[in-house]
């Protein structure tokens, strides 16, 4: 059996029939599928018919090919949404009522100029840096050119940005400025600049997926998180690199790397955020995540990363890859930046329907005393050598600062049964330059990139997809059981990365120490729409520590 013909198959038996009304006099349609091709078939999903149940279903099966072959003709845009959509939690779970409790711990301006140059600004955060810009003490346009110049004189090595946008740019900062003076103030983004994940659209700039087939796309309109960066005053400097079509770090113009150590890959999808956020070429960034998209490359780059719950942030405008899990979330250089980047982008915005309207709140100075706080401890033993040594003083710090946790323990085996769910749906979203030839322009071409799991995901049945999302129900029926008694959980960075990313619960990452001159982090998840909970906790371990003040060496 050739091969087109094998996927035609595949795809007609994942097909479920069961539950439509039969047509009164099916027409007569030449028969394409073969019985002995339904019974080599038969053997991939592991079913078994008679002789006499293939031939009666062989009528249907070719008359179906038919009405297959005429919706793959259909005209699907790249930014169609399927009909049907993932919500977190329970069923009948309603949005948290009550107003929003953000406190943000915002610092006032030194009373006197201590540097000689923007450029020694390069590397605060931004909730140092705000209180600068509201006072005056240096304008929007001066730290503009200041990360322009130093995207233009470091990314290149980095290979982190995609499109530099600086007329946009000065032109922004400039608008910045002259609200700022007229007592305008937005709040602690205005004026700052930031990098977007090049996934995201940008009105008459190229967003080119960091893929081959997309290069040249340029996008009609602006995503939501674009939209209301540019309403809190932010500074949009640059379109970031981004492993093709949010897989790993190699994108059509080579691999992103890291700022400790040029030599390696920055991980990915969000690539280029963490590499230049942590490279000190802008205030902040925004990646995006559907398993370890933001985790992993923040603890590669050194730099602060949040995933928040799923439907938090609208994803209206960004690549779809898996649309029951896709999220947006800020990598910063601190954790108070995290929690004030996502007050500025979450919430419903009438596009996408799975965000809630639930209320963020954020209260750094609230004491720690009052939350359940458990840690995976057993997962933290498995490390040896320097990385144990690593994360036992991590785990002292964090007592140190108040931190009373108790051992958990909790498998990530459930959810690693269901990351084929991942797959199928980005085979989806793919499907059409798989078709069409257009995945083989992806310089990624190995067993583990996405042309192979594309071609391989085509073979996943319908049915098999829809069993497995009715597991992830129990799945997140288990979780709400087990964080009905905590509210943070301590773990290693991937300790249950495939899990939390299946139900929707966010996660921050936080550096915690060095090994072999790459940096290490640590992991806080928290109950779903509670980012302030697991905020808190890594607030609290920055503060006790040092590890976010380290500075990469820049050539």
């Amino acid at each position: 059996m050739d091969r087109r013909t094998w996927f035609q198959l595949i795809g007609i038996l994942a097909a479920a029939r069961t539950g439509l009304a039969q047509p009164q006099s099916p027409p007569a349609v030449p028969r394409k599928i073969t019985k002995d091709q339904v019974a080599a078939a038969l053997t991939l999903l592991g079913l078994e018919f008679t002789g006499a149940q293939i031939d009666m279903l062989l009528p249907d099966v070719n008359r179906s090919l038919a009405g297959y072959q005429a919706l793959r003709k259909v005209d699907v845009p790249l930014d169609t949404e399927p009909a049907f959509s993932f919500h977190p939690g329970l069923a009948g779970r309603q949005a948290a009522k009550g107003p929003a409790r953000f406190h943000p711990a915002l610092g006032k301006a030194p009373a006197a100029k201590t540097w000689k140059s923007a450029e020694d600004l390069a590397f605060l955060t931004v909730t140092e840096l705000a209180p600068l810009v509201r006072a005056r003490r240096v304008s929007s346009t001066e730290i503009t050119k200041m990360y322009v110049e130093r995207l233009k004189r470091h990314a290149p090595a980095l290979n982190c940005v995609i499109t530099l946008t600086e007329d946009l740019a000065l032109e922004q900062a400039a608008a910045a400025d002259s609200e700022i003076r007229r007592g305008k103030y937005r709040g602690p983004l205005h004026g700052i600049p930031w990098g977007a994940k090049d996934l995201l659209a940008t009105k008459g700039i190229p967003t080119t997926w960091g893929a081959e087939p997309f290069r040249k796309q340029v996008i009609g309109y602006d995503a939501t998180v674009v939209e209301r960066l540019r309403h809190a005053g932010a500074v949009l400097v640059a379109k970031l690199s981004m492993g093709a079509l949010a897989q790993g770090g190699l994108w059509f113009g080579g691999m992103t790397k890291t700022p400790w150590k040029t030599d390696q890959s920055s991980s990915g999808s969000s690539a280029g955020s963490a590499a230049a956020t942590a490279a000190g070429l802008v205030g902040f960034a925004i990646g995006t995540e559907t398993l370890g998209s933001i985790v992993s490359p923040s603890i590669r780059c050194g730099v602060v990363g949040l995933r928040p719950t799923y439907g938090r942030v609208s994803r209206y405008g960004a690549m779809g890859l898996s649309w029951t899990m896709d999220k947006i979330g800020p990598i910063c250089r601190g954790v108070q930046d995290c929690a004030l980047v996502l007050d500025a982008i979450h919430g419903p915005d009438g596009r996408d329907r799975t965000v809630t309207a639930d209320p963020l709140h954020w209260e750094p100075r609230k004491p720690l005393a009052g939350l359940r706080i458990g840690v995976l401890q057993k997962a933290f033993e498995r490390f040896k050598d320097a990385e144990k040594k690593v994360y036992e003083q991590a785990l002292a710090d964090l007592g140190k600062a108040g931190v009373k946790m108790k051992p958990v323990d909790l498998s990530d085996e459930d959810g690693q049964r269901l990351r084929f769910l991942l797959v199928a749906e980005a085979a989806a979203a793919f499907d059409d330059i798989t078709r069409d030839g257009r995945v083989a322009e992806l310089k990624g071409q190995a067993k583990n990139d996405w042309p192979n799991t594309f071609r391989a995901s085509r073979l996943i049945p319908a049915v098999e997809y829809i069993r497995a999302q009715r597991a992830r129900s129990l799945l997140i029926q288990k979780m709400e059981k087990f964080f009905a008694d905590w509210d943070v959980i301590v773990t290693p960075p991937y300790g249950l990365l495939t899990t939390t990313n299946l139900t929707g619960h966010p996660q921050v990452v936080v550096p915690c120490g060095f090994v072999d001159a790459m940096p290490r982090g640590l992991s806080f998840i928290g109950n779903l729409y509670d980012e302030g909970a697991p905020l808190r906790v890594a607030l609290a371990y920055e503060q006790a520590t040092e590890w976010h003040t380290r500075r990469p060496q820049l050539a």
